[in-house]
């Protein structure tokens, strides 16, 4: 068991991953699939994996929370896991490990958008530090229904 940086191999394993949510929850709200070409672009940077020998349990990573100079500071995650691998302790220790890089790359602030209707992620969010600033209303639609973002924000 290790928590490494993501490396282009790691795409399929990761694209499968991020696909299962996209497929069958709301933790994420975008409905497309990624193909594996776009998953090596956006985990090419600021990105760690759980990895038991070639298999990876889960992968996080951090991006810009937006635009413009101001907020080179504060940064975005997604974290995801395996469907098989939740309960391990496995997502825990990623953001610890994805905290540390951050803050060794001069961030400053860390944001979670989590789905209202996922209590888990919330609570998981809460334990780790992160504290609510806001809750947007029906701002994601997936499934057919409009869903509501919980914003979540850390000072690291």
């Amino acid at each position: 068991m290790t928590i490494r940086p993501a490396a282009p191999a790691d795409a399929p394993q990761i694209a499968d991953i991020w696909n299962h949510a996209i497929r069958e929850t709301v933790i994420t709200f975008n409905p497309v699939e990624k193909p594996v070409f776009e998953v090596v672009e956006l985990v090419a940077k600021n990105c760690l994996v759980w990895a038991e020998g070639d298999q990876v349990w889960g992968f996080a990573r951090y991006f810009p929370f937006r635009g413009g100079e101001g907020y080179r500071f504060t940064v975005e995650h997604t974290i995801m896991l395996h469907h098989d691998a939740h309960g391990r302790g496995i997502g825990a220790k990623l953001m610890q490990a994805l905290f540390l890089h951050a803050k060794e790359a001069g961030k400053h602030s860390m944001f979670a958008g989590c789905s209202a209707e996922n209590a888990g992620a919330v609570q998981f969010h809460a334990r780790l530090g992160f504290e609510e600033v806001a809750t947007l209303p029906e701002v994601g639609f997936k499934f057919g229904r409009w869903h509501d973002l919980v914003l979540m924000q850390k000072i690291l």
